[in-house]
């Protein structure tokens, strides 16, 4: 049975508040629709899912209007008690057809958007019994790399979902962060902010893959590489996000750079890369790339979106590749030292065998199941630093890899996401009760 292709977030009218919002408290739902779910904009998916508009705040603390999906188990019980997982997508582009609310929609057309990749690990959360929040982290005017705003709507969308009485949750519903690459960078911006910006918010553990650590050296890093892709639209969102950087990137780049970063805002992430592999900066900047980077506009704007100046509440999973060909260890390694001097608690994983994108599914049973551990109430452990051969390879993590390619098969087969058992009432209620008593 065919479908009509939804339309683009710029175009949708879905995505637009006509009311003012500067009295309205952050995550306040102002419009919801159900929606259906398709594996590559083509299979459909038994998944039960909503959109929800709602009320959130910008980089400079301005009210705006953002979209998180909320999805639950095909056949769920609202009265069953359920923790909630905000998943960050890797957006990595500022194309409206890699916004998750779009690129996961049966119809949508974003080939090569990444979203679209993710959505089995969204499924493996809702095969635990999990109600799930995607927001679309970048915001309506895609704002990939910019400080805070990814963790505001990533947090107000959390807020967005408990208020949503289809789902079935309350306030006191445990929640969990889950991202890889640059929604690993979204998840810490959502687990710095948390404790000053939504401290109502029972988040009980984050996990961020690969999550940048410094953009701005992954910029330098990445120029000129097979990935010059991610550098040229990490540049464009800047350019958005940061106004005052429009004349200094004017005076520094050619016309024909920032012609390319222009195609670079239409273009989704795959052919994105494919597209500009090998590209330079530095040919084209007029005094060169590291004048262009000295510019004290664009260095404070670098040094701004940098996180680990504040340290997460929650306990923390951080995985990373150590021969990563996109982001470098050395990085991850920095950040996971900034938190930790501040006073973090932080597991950190770094594992010999993988690369970038293999370790987000290789990795995702061991990222999982950590947070299942967080929802469950278990001890976390001692923080510290493990340097393994890989994470495929522990004894818990084998037949996880087993159950997704099962979970795979039924996506394929269109046949109902849902929990493959519900978890009882117990734990929650245990820990609503302790957080009263410490109340």
């Amino acid at each position: 049975m065919g479908t009509s292709e939804p339309l683009l977030p710029d175009r949708d009218p879905f995505y637009r508040s006509d009311e003012a919002l500067d009295g309205i408290e952050p995550g306040t739902i102002l419009r919801t629709r159900a929606v259906k779910l398709a594996l590559f904009g083509v299979v459909p998916q038994r998944i039960s899912a909503w959109q929800l508009l709602y009320r959130s705040t910008d980089l400079r603390g301005r009210p705006e209007a953002a979209v998180t999906t909320v999805l639950l188990p095909w056949g769920a019980d609202p009265a069953v008690p359920r923790p909630l997982l905000s998943f960050q997508c890797a957006i990595d582009a500022i194309a409206p057809m890699c916004f998750p609310s779009y690129a996961l929609r049966h119809g949508a057309r974003a080939l090569g958007a990444i979203p679209q990749l993710e959505l089995p690990l969204i499924a493996s959360a809702l095969a635990r019994g999990w109600a799930v929040s995607v927001p679309d982290h970048e915001g309506p005017g895609g704002h990939f790399g910019a400080a805070r705003e990814p963790g505001y709507r990533a947090l107000d969308g959390i807020r967005a979902a408990l208020r949503f009485p289809v789902l079935g949750l309350d306030p006191d519903t445990p929640v969990g962060l889950w991202g890889y690459s640059g929604g690993g960078l979204a998840t810490t911006w959502a687990a710095e902010l948390a404790a000053d910006y939504a401290p109502e918010l029972d988040i009980v553990g984050a996990v961020a893959g690969s999550p940048v650590g410094d953009p701005a050296n992954a910029f330098v890093r990445l120029n000129g590489s097979p990935f010059a892709g991610f550098a040229m639209v990490f540049t464009a969102a800047l350019r958005r996000a940061y106004p005052q950087l429009e004349k200094t990137l004017r005076e520094h780049l050619s016309d024909e750079y920032l012609a390319l970063l222009a195609r670079a805002e239409h273009t989704a992430t795959f052919p994105l890369l494919a597209r500009f592999a090998g590209r330079d900066a530095d040919r084209h900047a007029r005094a060169g790339l590291a004048a262009m980077l000295n510019e004290p506009e664009l260095r404070a704007v670098l040094d701004e979106i940098r996180p680990g100046a504040q340290a997460p509440v929650m306990p923390m999973l951080i995985m990373q590749a150590i021969n990563d060909e996109v982001i470098a260890v050395a990085d991850i390694d920095a950040q996971v030292e900034r938190y930790r001097r501040r006073g973090a608690h932080v597991h950190y994983v770094r594992d010999r065998l993988s690369m970038h994108l293999p370790l987000q599914f290789l990795g995702a049973p061991a990222m999982i199941d950590w947070l299942a551990d967080r929802f469950d109430d278990l001890p976390t452990g001692v923080p510290g630093t493990r340097t393994i051969w890989s994470v495929a390879l522990s004894a818990r993590a084998r037949p996880r890899h087993a159950e997704f390619a099962a979970l795979l098969a039924r996506m394929l087969g269109s046949r109902p996401i849902g929990a493959r058992h519900q978890r009882g009432p117990q734990v929650p209620q245990a820990r609503r009760l302790r957080r009263v008593e410490a109340g």
